[in-house]
């Protein structure tokens, strides 16, 4: 069983237009409604793959009561945690030619009390999880530090924590040596303060947030595929992508593939790789089944092409 955290859960409304025009009416093409966030994104990943998974999540208000219809309706076990404040709706706006422009919302601001429900329901639920995901911002009321004290006390029950988040919320957890963290070039760079412009800047970043504690990195390098940088090894993988249609969740299914795999060898990167390349040619934050994954499109290797350029460098 994979138990995901979203500290900031929110209702995703996305659009499919052929193009934006600022101050014109827009005709959508196409709607879709989701449950949103990161780590709500990996469970509707994983339940898709046929695994169980539970969500624990803050939910409140009318968008919180259809998040958790939505995913229930979908297979997912919700272990909600009671709060005041609405959760969240987001919006995001596809268009024709694979550009993504999304609203989101800020969220309920969490009190203290919540917040000792959100991490006494974690340990509630992780008792039968083989992997625990630890997925996005925190919502308003929650300190940067709040990652590394539910790294800590998932450590401390001997469960393996996953974190995907950013800024000085996976700085300061970094500290606490999560099992495995996944963030995306930009945010990598972030993490080092300094511009990547090559695969070999991307090896290097990651094997400084292991020396900070991380265990493993499994990063994105968007189109140009993923690294994952392990005690046992650093590899690479990429994939043929013949449409991108919507590239949102993407990174989430990938982490889902990754744990589903086992969580760790370049069998479980391949996995994530297949997983995020069938995710963006799906529309909106539909996640994909075992169908919809073509794993001969995957190439991975433990010769790193430290001097390819990326796509999309980030600065």
């Amino acid at each position: 069983m994979i138990l995901t955290v979203t500290p900031n859960p929110s209702l995703d409304r996305t659009y499919e237009v052929p193009a934006l025009d600022r101050g014109e009416v827009i005709r959508a093409t196409g709607e879709r409604m989701d449950p949103g966030g990161k780590g709500v994104n990996v469970s509707r990943a994983v339940a898709a793959a046929g695994r169980r998974t539970v969500a624990v999540l803050p939910l409140g208000g009318a968008p919180g009561a259809l998040v958790a219809d939505l995913l229930d309706a979908q297979g997912i076990e919700v272990a909600p945690v009671p709060v005041a404040g609405a959760t969240r709706s987001n919006i995001a706006l596809a268009e024709a030619d694979g550009v993504l422009t999304k609203i989101n919302a800020p969220g309920p601001e969490l009190t203290s009390a919540e917040e000792e429900a959100l991490l006494e329901t974690v340990r509630e639920q992780s008792r039968d999880a083989d992997w625990i995901a630890c997925c996005g911002s925190l919502p308003r009321g929650l300190a940067p530090s709040w990652y590394a004290e539910l790294v800590a006390r998932a450590h401390r029950a001997g469960a393996r924590i996953a974190l995907d988040t950013s800024g000085p919320a996976l700085l300061a957890a970094l500290r606490e040596r999560p099992d495995v963290v996944k963030p995306n070039v930009e945010e990598l760079a972030e993490a080092v303060g300094r511009p990547l412009a090559t695969v070999g800047d991307a090896v290097k970043a990651a094997e400084e947030l292991r020396e900070l504690g991380a265990r493993a990195v499994l990063a994105s390098l968007g189109a140009d595929g993923q690294l994952l940088v392990a005690e046992e090894g650093t590899w690479f993988a990429s994939a043929r992508v013949d449409v991108v249609r919507s590239n949102v969740g993407a990174g989430d299914s990938s982490l889902a593939g990754f744990l589903i795999a086992g969580g760790s060898g370049p069998g479980a990167l391949a996995s994530a790789v297949a997983h995020g390349a069938a995710a963006v040619q799906l529309p909106g934050s539909v996640m994909p089944s075992p169908a919809n994954l073509d794993p001969g499109a995957v190439t991975v290797t433990a010769e790193i092409p430290v001097d390819r350029v990326l796509t999309e460098p980030a600065s």
